[in-house]
């Protein structure tokens, strides 16, 4: 497979209304609309009809990353605030789990509103409360180009999952144009999540409730989780005129070893949201590079595009990871992705993908133009024309080519 030519950013791109974008959540999350695609044909359906789509045969991947209050608020003496958003962890580990189960101090990339109000030598402090307790987190400037800040607090009782829980706010995508809210809090994270530190919502998750969850256990359809936190980089624009240069943010992927004999097993893989179809197809390519005698867990950005005679079958790359964990005892593995999935690309793990309407121009609609071809322009018609409701809050899709 060789590296595609650079997609013509107008072909990916259309006209969003805003009174289309969903601003909030739905009273209840199963009543959103599901539109099917299934082999050039579109249906409308209520995501309570999920099961209708998936054959007992499949294996339905979900990310179980859970969304953390990443977005941190500190005040100087002076009433100034300092907005800081948290990026990737940085000490005393890169592993996010690891990060967030750290009891006195951390150090993380981050955003930083109103930075140049923020000197160097000066340490900014929140007094937080909790049952009793009062906890002053202080944030310090390690690098400031770099933008690496440090976070200490004075209560050892306390993870610094506990503390961002305590300080921090839900991070809301920026297109939604508005402060968080109550609801946000439980809404803007899936009923399944459970492993801290991604700062956006797997949003093709958010429809699922545990009814849903136990029907398609029910039928015979098998769960099978992985961990992807998403980052920030979910939200950027392709402002470069070649697509192939876009800067795609490495992200963190946790999965287990369960996880991938379940995937040895399938027969139909369907994906849940665009973040786990990018961590299993990432998955196939780490399994390429066992068989080639490379155990790095880090895809490269086009990596995926690389020419070769003949590639693995999905069942054997995945089979040698687990042979590689085995000798390894590991029962799971962490590693990191930049893929970038654009038309051109062959899938190689994902037979359907469950997933929102994404923004024009993105990443993430060039990921659904190479999983469907031009018929992307098909189903956006026809959401756009039948009053879908788009982005994160917005209304379903089952695509299956």
């Amino acid at each position: 497979m060789k590296l595609p030519d650079s997609p013509d950013l107008d072909l990916i791109n259309y006209e969003l209304p805003d009174h289309k974008i969903a601003k909030r959540p739905l009273a209840k999350r199963s009543d959103a609309k599901l539109l099917a695609y299934r082999q050039g044909n579109i249906s409308d359906n209520s995501f309570e009809e999920i099961e209708d789509f998936l054959d007992r045969k499949t294996t339905l991947c979900f990310n179980n990353t859970k969304v953390i209050p990443a977005r941190l608020y500190f005040h100087k003496e002076t009433g100034a605030q300092i907005e800081i958003f948290l990026l990737n962890p940085i000490t005393p580990s890169t592993i996010m789990s690891s990060v967030m189960e750290e009891t006195k101090r951390v150090s993380w990339q981050c955003m930083i509103g109103n930075f140049k109000r923020w000197k160097e030598d000066q340490t900014l402090i929140s007094k937080l409360s909790c049952n009793g307790d009062t906890i002053h987190l202080k944030a310090t400037i390690i690098d400031r180009d770099e933008k690496h800040i440090a976070f200490e607090w004075d209560n050892s009782d306390y993870s610094f999952a506990e503390i961002v829980e305590l300080a921090g706010e839900v991070p809301l995508p920026p297109y939604l144009n508005r402060a968080p809210e109550a609801e946000d809090k439980p809404r803007y994270q899936t009923v399944y999540s459970e492993e801290e530190g991604a700062v956006a919502a797997p949003t093709a998750g958010l429809h699922f409730t545990a009814d849903i969850l136990k029907n398609l256990k029910d039928k015979g359809i098998t769960e099978s989780f992985l961990t992807l936190h998403v980052s920030a980089g979910t939200f950027q624009p392709i402002k470069v005129s070649d697509a192939r240069e876009h800067p795609m943010h490495s992200e963190q992927v946790e999965i287990t070893k369960e996880t991938v004999d379940q995937i040895i097993a399938a027969e139909q893989v369907v994906a849940v949201g665009t973040t786990s179809m990018r961590s299993l197809e990432s998955l196939y390519w780490f399994g390429v590079r066992l068989i080639n005698g490379n155990d790095a867990f880090a895809i490269d950005k086009l990596e995926i595009y690389q020419e070769a005679s003949s590639l693995p079958s999905r069942k054997l790359a995945f089979e040698t990871i687990a042979e590689w964990m085995d000798r390894q005892n590991l029962v799971r593995i962490h590693g990191t992705t930049e893929i970038f999935i654009m038309p051109g690309y062959k899938f190689k793990v994902c037979d359907g993908l469950i997933t929102n309407f994404h923004q024009p121009g993105s990443t993430l609609l060039l990921l659904i133009a190479a999983f469907i071809g031009e018929d992307w322009q098909k189903v956006y018609d026809h959401a756009l024309k039948n009053n879908y409701r788009f982005l994160s809050y917005g209304d379903s899709s089952i695509l299956l080519p």
